[in-house]
This record gives C-alpha cells, sequence and structure tokens, in this order.
C-alpha cells in the first residue's frame, strides 16, 4: 500500500514538475533587438555633402541613393545626384535623377532646367556626329531644322551656336588646282564639326 501511494506521489510530483517547466517556457520568449533609430535626412544629407566636397563623388551618389530609399517622398537627394551628374557630363544620368525629382515637384526650376540643357547638349553631340558622317538627311534633318527653329525663337537668338571668331588672313594668292579644293573642303569639314546647328539655320 505505501509503495502504490509512493508511486502516486512520484506521478504527481513528476506531473508538477513537466508543468512548471512548460509554463516557464511560456514565459521566457526570445525578445527581439532593439531596432536602431533611423538617421535623419538631414544628417544623410550632411554626410554625403561632404563626401561631394572632399571629392568623393561617387561615395556621395551612394549615401544620396540611400537617404532617397529612406525619405522615398523627398526631392532632395535626387537633385544632388541630378546636379553631381550634370556636373560629371554624364547628361543622360542627370536627366533621369532630374525626373525623379519632378516626380516630387514638377515645377523644380533647377530639375527642368538640368533636364533641358542635358538634353541640348546630347542633342548637339548627336547633330556634330551626324553632320561629320554626312548622314544629317531626310526626316531627321527637317526635325532638326525644327527644333533648331524652335530653339532660336525661345531663346531670342537668330543664331544658336555663335560662330567663331574669324582669324586674322594674311593677303596670299588663292590655292588652285587640287590643293586648292583640298582645302577648301577641309575647312568647310571644320566649319560644320565646330558648328553642328550650322545645317539647320
Amino acid at each position: 500500500m505505501t509503495t502504490v501511494l509512493s508511486f502516486a506521489r512520484a506521478a504527481q510530483l513528476a506531473g508538477a514538475i513537466v508543468s512548471v517547466v512548460a509554463l516557464s517556457a511560456c514565459t521566457t520568449a526570445p525578445v527581439a533587438p532593439p531596432v536602431a533609430a533611423k538617421p535623419s535626412l538631414q544628417s544623410m544629407l550632411a554626410q554625403a555633402g561632404t563626401a561631394s566636397s572632399t571629392g568623393q563623388k561617387e561615395q556621395a551618389v551612394k549615401l544620396w541613393q540611400q537617404a532617397a530609399e529612406a525619405y522615398p517622398s523627398d526631392k532632395s537627394p535626387w537633385l544632388s545626384i541630378a546636379q553631381t551628374r550634370y556636373e560629371a557630363g554624364q547628361y543622360g544620368d542627370a536627366i533621369v535623377n532630374a525626373q525623379e525629382v519632378l516626380v516630387r515637384d514638377p515645377n523644380d526650376t533647377l530639375a527642368n532646367s538640368i533636364i533641358a540643357i542635358s538634353g541640348l547638349r546630347l542633342s548637339t553631340r548627336s547633330l556634330a556626329d551626324l553632320s561629320r558622317q554626312n548622314n544629317l538627311s531626310g526626316s531627321i534633318r527637317t526635325e532638326s531644322q525644327d527644333l533648331a527653329k524652335l530653339l532660336r525663337e525661345s531663346l531670342g537668338e537668330t543664331v544658336l551656336v555663335p560662330p567663331a571668331p574669324a582669324p586674322v588672313q594674311q593677303a596670299a594668292t588663292p590655292a588652285r588646282g587640287k590643293a586648292g579644293a583640298k582645302k577648301s573642303a577641309k575647312a568647310k569639314q571644320e566649319d560644320s564639326s565646330a558648328d553642328p546647328f550650322g545645317a539647320l539655320k
């Protein structure tokens, strides 16, 4: 009889221990580590500005991109990237980043200016290449002339690219024959490469 009671007590004691262990496991749930506070936009922009001013342009662009991800509704990081790309002569990238500014603020004057001037510089390069290759013809020529006219009217200028000052010429006898024709053709080619809009005036 005492043996049966001791087994019953042992079973109760074991049950109690299991219950206590189970309850203690419930109360000691893992605690999530504390989340670091997100740095402010101003501190991120200041850090990128410091990198830019010390000549670390690509590092600055990476920091501005991080700021743009952290604060997606703010235009400031995109504007800084667009300006940096423009100053580096990377006009395609400048346009893309300036368009991100306009998504957030359609009236931003600097972004609109970057897009307009970058577009003109890319167009000037392309027209100069086409002019050198003598491939500015057909519908491309017509459309380019229309664009040049629109630009002249918008800028209030009669000529888009002012001609280079004429060098002082010395009195010389005119060249004759093939040599003279080659010099004349070379001079025309130099004039057209100096002024890619020459054919569009």
